[in-house]
């Protein structure tokens, strides 16, 4: 699959993965994506059919001849088994069938540890292989519309050359620093403020039902109020609906908040509230609401709250 613009393997096709490949294909580049779900790399195929994006049987199938390989994933873990794994003891691995000069972008949500280990591994088998440490935010409407804000933290060369694959999923691009991992610290940062948001938007909507007071009027209210936040608009309509569509697991932020704790005990920093809401997503995921909608932390409070009184 060759294109005059640079072939992208894309690995990931979730909720957000999948607006994000189909619009690098919309920019212009030859995309091959892969999923291990046979239904998304499909929906992908379908989206992008137009603009020349084709699906593949395999993370070697996307990666064989990319220029650019795009990951999507959860973890750092996942991202260590596409590149390291072998299909068969004869295979190569997907690292080892990019392109030479090729670029990893990887836009999963990792301890800036994590990535470093990753580049060192990645180094010691091809050393002409950049990382790109490029996480991102902005949820599935970002994603969709290509508005993304993606943290970045390579080398000047690396961020160059990747910057037009960047651009196409998102219009804010911040080069954090010419090292892995400072991308991944930024995105620390930021799933402070996120996860504190949602668990304290949980908190007061599940208080106004407390109190009789009718949520949908509520949120409307804070919404509109010096209360307000992104995390409040985009997650406090989900909180009031019976099995709101899934945008972000529950798992995410268990995942995410545990880097940001991480953090803290490595440098440091007291950071008691990110601690606090953690916890009320841990408890979502005790529940069972690990694959729900991370909205659903709501259903924490009202268990804690009890019965609503008459």
């Amino acid at each position: 699959m060759s294109n005059a613009k640079g072939t992208v393997g894309f690995i990931g096709l979730g909720s957000m993965g999948k607006p994000m490949a189909v619009n690098v294909a919309k920019a212009g580049f030859g995309v091959k994506a892969f999923d291990l779900r046979a239904e998304a790399v499909e929906a992908f195929v379908q989206a992008s059919a137009s603009h020349g994006g084709a699906g593949a049987t395999s993370a070697l199938d996307a990666a064989t001849g990319a220029d650019f390989l795009v990951l999507m994933v959860v973890n750092d873990s996942q991202a260590r088994s596409i590149l390291f794994d072998r299909e068969t003891p004869e295979s190569k691995t997907p690292l080892e069938a990019l392109n030479p000069s090729a670029s990893v972008i990887l836009m999963a949500t990792c301890s800036p540890g994590a990535v470093v280990a990753l580049e060192k591994d990645m180094l010691a088998v091809r050393a002409d292989v950049a990382l790109v440490d490029a996480p991102v935010s902005g949820g599935v409407s970002g994603s969709t519309n290509g508005t993304l804000t993606i943290m970045v933290g390579c080398a000047p060369a690396a961020y160059e050359r990747s910057q037009p694959v960047l651009s196409a999923m998102g219009d804010k691009l911040y080069h954090m620093g010419n090292d892995v991992g400072k991308g991944n610290s930024m995105k620390a940062i930021n799933q402070v403020l996120c996860g504190i948001h949602v668990a304290a938007a949980a908190e007061a909507l599940a208080l106004a039902t407390k109190l009789g007071v009718d949520r949908g009027t509520a949120l409307e209210i804070v919404s509109n109020s010096a209360a307000s936040s992104w995390m409040l608009r985009d997650r406090g309509p989900r909180m009031l609906q019976e099995e709101p569509e899934i945008h972000s697991m529950t798992q995410i932020f268990v995942k995410d908040l545990a880097i940001v704790a991480e953090a803290g005990r490595q440098y440091g920093a007291a950071l008691p509230l990110s601690v606090a809401a953690q916890q009320m997503f841990v408890a979502a995921d005790a529940r069972g609401q690990r694959h729900m909608d991370d909205s659903s932390v709501i259903r924490c409070y009202e268990a804690l709250n009890g019965p609503i009184p008459k």
